[in-house]
């Protein structure tokens, strides 16, 4: 990943679209670029990469949810424009982790909690705790945590 700051990253894509007259692409990136000076003001300080990261999986998370509600109503044209404003929000997102990387982590967490003497329902809280830094942006944490359970079962 490159050492550029996701907020600069952003600003210099939209100036390409803007260049390029790419308008679907510049509203969803203008989009982005709004949720995160709002949150910026609404907090009073510079956002991190990690907080950047935050917002766009809210936003992602956001897109796949209202796909599936317009393909369920039978809007595929609106479920198209939400699934290219999805591809042009995945490309700001860090490399996802593989099924082995992801393994791997909840292995880890698993162990550690277990080594804590936690088992059981609290042991799910603190195995999602560890894994949400480690994977943040990298993996699809609903389905870690659906994994997580089941590995806990």
């Amino acid at each position: 990943m490159s050492s550029i700051p996701l907020k600069t990253r952003l600003s210099e894509a939209v100036k390409d679209a803007m260049r390029a007259r790419d308008s679907q692409r510049l509203s969803t990136l203008r989009f982005l670029v709004a949720a995160v000076k709002q949150k910026e003001v609404d907090e009073r300080r510079e956002l991190s990469d990690a907080d950047v990261t935050a917002i766009i999986e809210k936003q992602v998370k956001q897109r796949r949810e209202s796909i599936a509600a317009f393909e369920q109503a039978g809007r595929l044209e609106t479920a198209a424009q939400e699934t290219a404003e999805l591809d042009v929000l995945r490309e700001f997102l860090p490399q996802a982790a593989s099924p082995e990387e992801i393994s791997a982590a909840i292995d880890a967490a698993l162990a550690e909690v277990a080594a804590q003497g936690i088992s059981g329902a609290p042991a799910m809280g603190k195995v999602m705790a560890i894994l949400k830094p480690a994977l943040a942006g990298k993996a699809d944490m609903a389905a870690v945590s659906q994994q997580v359970k089941q590995r806990l079962a």
